[in-house]
């Protein structure tokens, strides 16, 4: 029992958070769960139960884009740039390279990439770059080392925390990277997430949330560790892992020490500090659903901008459905003409505006706050108003 994690939050029964609804099954009984997140003493992990397997959650239908937001396309492309100056890898592997966004700031001879989502992997091939339709697991890694040997540069952007057993994760890495090779992951901050109480980062997908502390635990025990790290703004707050073989002497830098001592010293090591989170959380389900009750007795017309995955965490604990919202609006074509997980509200296709109409825009990509609202600079300049759930709910 001394080993048990302990369960800090409960966010009642879930959907697959990108499993959108074709409007032919809205009667269709959705497959859902009890999302719970809980918390390890030992290694300072923070899970959720997931009870999803990789195929349900990544198939042929993942409607996701990387592509589609230009704050992750400039990130990848600053990174790539940074990459060729200063660590000049001859040979990159990407885990999880969805339409290609990243990929596409190198030679086709120098990266390859592996996606299991086909709908999304094929876009990537038909641009003329070498990718497989894989899961990351010991049969790809055997196949890719022997087809392509060891990489120098190994990338992976919110992937690798989307697969429950970390160890043969990092074990097959240890593998395929060289000596001297450098694997960089990017994925949501713990330490953002808890201070900031933006309890939609944990959803379906996202089986762990990392802080330093936690990722570097598993690392180590597969002969890997964290050298440097980059705080990014994408996502509600990410941080960006640069990590290297123990047997590599090249240093540690203080980015990875500060991070470290930052999450010590917030409290990501006392089970207080998680419990403390779900409180906040509970006041911020209740404040939410409350403006939407005092909107909707006024009458007021209320629609959806990106019906994100993120955003379904949120719709369903709240209970917010097409009672309270009238429609999402979205730019990613695999969303369109279909109705949000669980809670039923439809997806039209985004035009370039908002009719005059609307009186509130629910933001539930709210983590692309800056861009959408200079998107949408005209409707807001003519009155029209934002009802930002996270990190701090506000309307604007």
């Amino acid at each position: 029992m001394k080993n048990k994690p302990i369960k800090f939050l409960d966010l009642g029964y879930q959907p697959l958070a990108n499993s959108f609804i074709d409007k032919k099954n809205i009667n269709k009984k959705e497959k859902k769960y009890r999302l719970i997140v809980s918390f390890n003493k030992q290694n300072f992990l923070v899970s959720i139960n997931n009870s999803f397997s990789s195929k349900e959650m990544f198939d042929d239908k993942y409607p996701y884009r990387s592509s589609m937001s230009k704050a992750v396309s400039n990130s990848f492309k600053k990174l790539s740039t940074s990459i060729k100056k200063k660590l000049k890898p001859n040979k990159i592997l990407e885990i999880g390279s969805n339409d290609g966004t990243f990929l596409n700031n190198f030679s086709k001879k120098k990266i390859i990439g592996i996606e299991p989502c086909k709908n999304v992997e094929k876009l990537t091939k038909k641009k003329g770059y070498t990718t497989y339709p894989l899961y990351w697991n010991d049969k790809t890694c055997k196949f890719l080392k022997k087809k392509h040997g060891q990489f120098d540069l190994i990338f992976s952007a919110n992937t690798l925390s989307h697969i429950k057993n970390l160890g043969d994760v990092f074990k097959n890495i240890l593998n395929i990277l060289s000596d001297d090779g450098t694997l960089i992951i990017e994925d949501p901050s713990l330490l953002e997430c808890i201070r900031t109480n933006t309890y939609d980062q944990f959803y379906n997908e996202h089986i762990y949330v990392f802080s330093s502390l936690g990722l570097n635990e598993v690392l180590k025990k597969n002969n890997l560790e964290i050298y440097k790290i980059d705080q990014l703004n994408i996502h509600g707050g990410s941080n960006r892992y640069y990590i290297k073989k123990i047997k590599n002497k090249k240093k540690i830098q203080n980015s990875f020490f500060k991070q470290i001592k930052d999450e010590i010293k917030f409290g990501l090591k006392k089970a207080k500090t998680y419990h403390d989170f779900s409180q906040r959380v509970k006041k911020s389900q209740k404040s939410l659903k409350k403006i939407f009750t005092n909107l909707k007795k006024k009458n007021k017309k209320i629609i959806g901008y990106g019906a994100t995955a993120k955003s379904t965490t949120v719709l369903n604990y709240c209970g917010i459905t097409n009672n309270e919202i009238d429609y999402f609006v979205d730019t990613t074509p695999d969303k369109q003409n279909k109705l949000t997980p669980g809670t039923k509200i439809k997806i039209l296709k985004y035009t370039g505006g908002i009719n005059k109409d609307v009186d509130y825009v629910y933001l539930g990509a709210w983590n692309f706050k800056e861009e959408i609202l200079n998107q949408l600079f005209s409707y807001r300049n003519n009155g029209g108003k934002f009802i930002i759930p996270l990190p701090h709910l506000e309307i604007i």
